[in-house]
């Protein structure tokens, strides 16, 4: 996972970079506004954690233009506690908000949670659990076989993305695969049967996305 920190405060962007780091996180930096804007248009990054007040551009107008423009999760931090900054950071799209000061293991624990390494993934009444490897609908084991799973789990990872044939034969099958392309095309139907229509979009000439539906 590819976690961007932007904070003007060098001191601070060297400790949260150490701790997840040490928890195996890609980590970039930016020291203001328009430096995180170029890093998230430039790298793939899973996780954009933005101070309110930076240079150039705010976190606030920063986080705007990221969620008005891709699905990377943002979690704002700021050193004002007032409710209404809150709120702000929230309708500005911001999917957390972290007051400062805050303990370096807290915001960890923040992120893991909202990039789902707690292992669960939950869109309404379907939930999808990493580590049992099972599918679930209103508490319903739907039985996924191996590969349903495995492609069902590069989905939600990567939810609102459209995904090639290419790209999901790669993760799911291996780069060593040789069959058909088509092959996606019967296990997607096969996953749709059991999880519903609704979630798995088709892009003609492009490839698969997932979308969640209560969005």
């Amino acid at each position: 996972m590819n976690i961007l920190i932007a904070d003007d405060e060098e001191y601070m962007v060297k400790i949260v970079k150490a701790y997840f780091e040490k928890e195996g996180f890609t980590t970039y930096t930016a020291k203001d506004g328009q430096e995180a804007l170029n890093m998230v248009y430039n790298e793939q990054i899973d996780l954009a954690i933005l101070d309110w007040m930076m240079p150039q551009v705010s976190g606030i107008e920063v986080c705007k233009e990221i969620k008005a423009n891709s699905t990377v999760k943002v979690l704002m931090l700021t050193a004002k506690g007032e409710i209404d900054d809150e709120l702000h950071a929230l309708q500005a799209g911001a999917d957390d908000y972290v007051r400062k000061p805050f303990d370096p293991r807290i915001l960890l624990v923040r992120a893991k949670k909202m990039l789902h390494l707690d292992g669960q993934y939950t869109f309404g009444q379907i939930k999808v659990d990493l580590e049992a490897q099972k599918i679930y609908d209103t508490g319903r084991d739907l039985h996924v076989t191996n590969k349903e799973f495995q492609l069902m789990k590069y989905f939600v990872q990567h939810e609102g993305k459209v995904l090639t044939r290419k790209a999901l034969l790669d993760h799911v099958w291996g780069f060593d695969y040789f069959g058909e392309e088509r092959t996606v095309d019967t296990h997607i139907r096969r996953l749709r049967e059991k999880i519903g229509d609704n979630w798995i979009k088709t892009h003609r000439g492009m490839g698969y996305s997932f979308e969640n539906p209560d969005k």
